[in-house]
């Protein structure tokens, strides 16, 4: 298990967190810590961090729809928070913890240059399991960020949780193929069970149909990218046909 790290950060970027050491204050490099993102201001609007993320990806995509863009923004953190666990788990049977007040974020970079935990982050726990311990990391994040996108940017509670269970299979996916490109079928095999373990329970029940060999969601909610400019719909997506 020695070589465990390296190989979570080849399966993707998505998989992959910045560890080198702080050689300055992180701040003067733009990043954040990420649990400022999860934060109302007084009025209930959203946290100038993510603010400055949803524009991002606003502008990115070409939207001028808030809640369009933090759906998707919602939906590329959730992937990133759970490709960071599921690999773990999968590849060394490990889920680091990293929590919001140390975790540091960038809202305009992309992984694995957005998120950075300078040093090496500690390994939860047996007590819960590592079906909970993947549950765990990933909602640490997921739970306060999902009350400050449905606040604050009025995108509905369960297309949300459709976003995140989508972001997990799409985790999934990829990990999946590149464990069996590479001969590790029990890795594949327990990255499937520990994302079932997920989608069973709240609030990821109901959210889809998750099919093996290999892995293909169906959700039942849709994540609002045929609104973006060019978008059409996703492939899980719950509609047939994009409205109008």
């Amino acid at each position: 298990m020695d070589d465990a790290p390296l190989k979570v950060a080849e399966v993707g970027p998505f998989f992959a967190l910045r560890t080198d050491p702080a050689t300055g204050e992180p701040r003067e490099q733009g990043y954040a810590l990420i649990g400022e993102a999860y934060r109302l201001t007084r009025e209930g609007a959203a946290s100038p961090l993510l603010r400055a993320r949803v524009e991002t990806v606003a502008a990115n995509l070409r939207t001028d729809e808030p809640r369009v863009a933090a759906s998707l923004a919602f939906q590329g953190l959730a992937a990133r928070m759970w490709s960071l666990a599921l690999g773990q788990a999968a590849l060394s049977g490990q889920v680091s913890r990293l929590r919001s007040d140390r975790l540091w974020w960038h809202p305009g970079r992309a992984a694995p240059d957005d998120l950075w935990w300078p040093g090496v982050p500690s390994v939860m726990g047996e007590p819960a399991g590592l079906a909970g311990q993947v549950g765990d990391a990933a909602y640490t994040h997921l739970l306060p960020l999902h009350a400050a996108v449905t606040r604050a940017y009025r995108v509905p509670e369960r297309l949300l949780w459709g976003n995140a269970a989508s972001a997990l299979v799409g985790s999934l996916r990829v990990l999946h193929d590149w464990c069996r490109a590479r001969g590790l079928p029990k890795a594949a095999e327990r990255a499937t069970e520990l994302a079932r373990a997920q989608l069973a329970h709240p609030p990821l029940r109901d959210t889809g149909t998750l099919t093996s060999a290999p892995p293909a969601f169906r959700r039942h909610s849709c994540c609002l990218y045929y609104r973006v400019p060019g978008g059409g719909l996703c492939g899980d997506c719950v509609l047939r046909r994009a409205p109008g």
